[in-house]
């Protein structure tokens, strides 16, 4: 089915972005989950060749690209598998901030760096007692003279262990009511005084994405640090987050096409009771509804891709389709590894990987218990 929403000049981009992981990340991708970091050295080799951030604007480096270029590569990363996904969080959720709310000074300091791949980004919303209700963070950031000073702590970053800044969520205002119109943003960078960064967190899956807590105590940021005006921050959020929970769909199908290509193979070369399990009704039952899930899934998110091109505010679409995508590739997930069998539990087999990895998809960029309560308000509930 062609995709109203990609051209030839995307295709070729396609297949120079496989190139460049095949020879650049799929050798080390095993090293990397060990290590649960993607080395600098990769971001470096991924800025040299165009692969960050190539939306952004000429003058800083970037090709004025639009967003179908995004879609390929974050459907490419996630056939290597979704502990690259920093690049993506990188790319479309957290350059952006700096893109649209930053001043004149902020881009020219910042999205050179991150384009070439001298900088890496991460933004800290999550706090220990504090996950999708952004408005209740309790990270301050307390006015003094020409500078911010900024406490708190931050858990679940991703990037968070290897970034050279960080867009963080704090509080400017502690009196504001409602709560959320004093919450600001404002950009912390690496070796500031008073900001450090924990241990990459052990997690279930993902081990390639490092994730860290960060901290901060006293930590002196300048004023000019600050993205867009103060009191504004959370409206900020709200219209990103369209964008980071559509990346986030548009990961599932990806991933869930993966594991059925997967299966695919396992199961035609598989044999029980004297043929192949593909052969089984049983099996091909299970193959048949994952496929047409899965279309049902793309189908939708690729029209939800078009909407989003055109800048159309599908903020309620783009909730049902991370809740029901994600939602559908943990189905999938289970289905892929009961058809590997033993082997399926096994970590020389890839199904075990992304079993783990897909976990967290419904998870993260809000919950989908938040994205049915967005769905319900939308619908005058």
């Amino acid at each position: 089915m062609t995709k109203a929403y990609l051209s030839e000049e995307h295709e070729i981009f396609r297949k120079s972005f496989q190139k460049f992981l095949e020879q650049n990340a799929v050798p080390y991708y095993e090293e990397w989950e060990k290590a649960k970091q993607v080395p600098k050295s990769f971001w470096k080799k991924a800025g040299e060749q165009g692969f960050l951030c190539p939306w952004v604007d000429e003058k800083y480096g970037g090709f004025n690209a639009d967003f179908g270029y995004s879609v390929v590569m974050s459907e490419e990363i996630e056939k290597i598998g979704s502990g690259l996904g920093g690049i993506g969080l990188h790319n479309d959720i957290v350059i952006p901030y700096i893109d649209e709310f930053g001043s004149e000074e902020q881009k020219a300091k910042w999205l050179p760096k991150a384009i070439s791949g001298e900088m890496i980004s991460a933004i800290a919303m999550t706090e220990p007692g504090t996950g999708s209700d952004l408005a209740a963070v309790k990270t301050t950031a307390q006015k003094k003279g020409d500078h911010y000073v900024i406490n708190g702590e931050k858990t679940f970053i991703t990037n968070g262990y290897s970034a050279n800044f960080v867009v963080v969520v704090c509080v400017t205002d502690p009196n504001a009511k409602p709560r959320h119109k004093g919450i600001s943003l404002i950009v912390v960078e690496e070796g500031t005084p008073g900001f450090r960064k924990g241990k990459k967190l052990r997690k279930v899956g993902q081990h390639a994405n490092d994730t860290a807590e960060l901290i901060f105590e006293d930590a002196v940021v300048p004023q000019e640090n600050l993205i867009g005006q103060e009191g504004k921050g959370f409206y900020y959020l709200m219209q990103k987050l369209q964008q980071e929970r559509l990346v986030v769909a548009i990961n599932a199908i990806a991933s869930a096409k993966k594991m059925l290509e997967l299966t695919l193979d396992y199961i035609k070369q598989r044999t029980a009771f004297g043929k192949p399990i593909s052969k089984f009704q049983n099996t091909q039952f299970k193959i048949a509804e994952m496929a047409t899930q899965i279309k049902i899934g793309e189908t939708f998110v690729d029209q939800l891709i078009t909407d989003h091109m055109a800048k159309k505010n599908v903020v309620n679409e783009v909730s049902m389709a991370k809740w029901w995508t994600t939602d559908m590739l943990q189905t999938v997930a289970t289905e892929c590894m009961q058809l590997h069998g033993g082997y399926g539990y096994m970590e020389e087999y890839e199904i075990a990987r992304r079993y783990r990895d897909v976990a967290v998809f419904s998870i993260y960029a809000g919950t989908n218990e938040i994205m049915k309560q967005i769905i319900a308000k939308n619908l005058s509930l």
